[in-house]
């Protein structure tokens, strides 16, 4: 690992620029190293993710490495599978689920650990905001960057988020479980058979 990634990996971890927001404190919760060939950007900790510090340590975390077909020693292996929140710490309760990420993480931290990350293949956006930050708004919704996803294919998918409180939408939308998720698990799998790091 080089001496700036280790430095600016260090310096994001013990970022505070929100820190009179954020109800629990700072935590921020991130995953990376430089070889990783797959980008994980999701919206922002939970609860349990920001008491344990481990990132999609929850409900929503296993049917991910359902989706991906991944093991926990796969996925929690950064040489494989960088994770990078678009708000890094847990932003607190809302009315119905948790608030939205904080807006001054992306801009401040994602460009800069990024570019020290050459090998990224493919880059999983979860959810509205990771979607709209980085394919901007050309769909309306979420369903509707879901279902085109093959036109973001093969270095970008757009996933809806895997909480469980979206069973409803997976069940009105069969489609995914039918279509993007096979295209999905063939892509990661493709994607880190190249990797020096057996699967």
């Amino acid at each position: 690992m080089s001496s700036l990634f280790a430095q600016r990996l260090k310096q994001a971890r013990a970022c505070r620029i929100c820190e009179a927001q954020l109800p629990l404190g700072p935590r921020p919760v991130l995953q990376m190293a430089p070889n990783a060939r797959i980008m994980i950007i999701g919206q922002a900790p939970g609860l349990r993710v920001h008491e344990t510090g481990i990132p999609w340590n929850d409900p929503s975390g296993d049917t991910l490495r359902r989706w991906l077909q991944l093991s926990r020693e796969q996925f929690y292996n950064p040489e494989l599978v960088a994770i990078m929140p678009m708000g890094f710490c847990y932003p607190g309760k809302g009315k119905s689920g948790d608030l939205p990420p904080r807006p001054e993480c992306a801009p401040a931290w994602h460009e800069q650990l990024l570019e020290l990350l050459p090998n990224i293949e493919l880059t999983l956006l979860i959810g509205q905001y990771a979607q709209r930050h980085y394919l901007g708004k050309q769909y309306q919704t979420l369903t509707e960057t879901v279902r085109h996803w093959r036109e973001f294919a093969p270095t970008r998918l757009p996933l809806p988020h895997p909480s469980p409180r979206n069973r409803h939408w997976l069940t009105r939308n069969p489609w995914f479980e039918q279509e993007e998720l096979p295209a999905l698990r063939q892509r990661v799998h493709q994607v880190l058979g190249k990797s020096s790091f057996k699967l």
